[in-house]
């Protein structure tokens, strides 16, 4: 079966992530997070209208929210940040020829650029501390959360503006346990890929992206009861098997 085309329209904010291959840990020591996040600069540096909003690499998967200005280069940016990611890693660990590094394609799914914004950069930016990698999201050193704060000016130049403000108390909401129909419903999005946003939003944008599949039930639709054929009997008079002819 072909492959469903990969949405990547320009002007619409999306949340991109990809896994390792069978789930192992490729992120082991700081110089392995630091090398993905040189190939996120790289990236940006090649399809600059891809803009980073928010970012958070973990143990053996990574979260970005982009925002690309023309069409194709969501996709642009995230085939060439695997790609030299994948060949870099199998490099540094003569590892040439083991297989695929991530588990296939990336997930991603279009964002409403208005409090779902939000909702889904809270969930990407506390990931770590969700995970119980750290004690406040700001203290996990590789994403977004610590480099606006504090981190070096390469990484705060790698996030452009939003676009929504962001709340004056982004950093408490960020320690603070996001609600879990919240974390539920990008969860779901993102294993669906299916639009964040509200009702009217997601059905308008889906039907423009070609995503209306993501918005049925998960699983095989249910089959249709087939007619039952009707079964061949005897002529009462004869008493045999009509032949085809005389049942014609």
């Amino acid at each position: 079966m072909p492959r469903a085309p990969r949405n990547s329209v320009g002007g619409v904010v999306y949340h991109a992530l990809n896994r390792a291959a069978g789930r192992r840990r490729i992120f082991r020591t700081p110089g392995d997070y630091a090398a993905f996040v040189a190939c996120v600069a790289e990236a940006a540096a090649a399809v600059p209208g891809c803009r980073v909003l928010a970012w958070c690499v973990m143990p053996n998967h990574w979260h970005l929210v982009l925002w690309p200005r023309r069409d194709g280069e969501l996709s642009a940016f995230v085939r060439r940040l695997t790609q030299t990611h994948a060949r870099r890693h199998r490099s540094a660990r003569n590892a040439v020829g083991d297989g695929p590094l991530y588990q296939g394609r990336y997930k991603s799914f279009p964002a409403e650029q208005d409090e779902h914004f939000l909702m889904l950069c809270r969930y990407v930016e506390r990931s770590a501390l969700r995970a119980g990698l750290c004690r406040r999201a700001a203290d996990w050193q590789w994403g977004s959360a610590r480099a606006r704060s504090r981190g070096p000016a390469d990484l705060r130049a790698l996030l452009s503006e939003w676009p929504v403000d962001r709340p004056r108390h982004w950093v408490d909401l960020l320690n603070e346990p996001q609600p879990a129909d919240q974390e539920q419903r990008v969860e779901t999005s993102l294993a669906r890929g299916r639009p964040l946003g509200d009702a009217n939003w997601v059905t308008r944008t889906a039907a423009r992206l070609g995503l209306t599949h993501t918005l049925r039930p998960p699983g095989r639709p249910r089959k249709q009861p087939v007619a039952e054929r009707p079964k061949r009997g005897r002529n009462p008079k004869r008493g045999r098997i009509q032949s085809r002819s005389a049942r014609q």
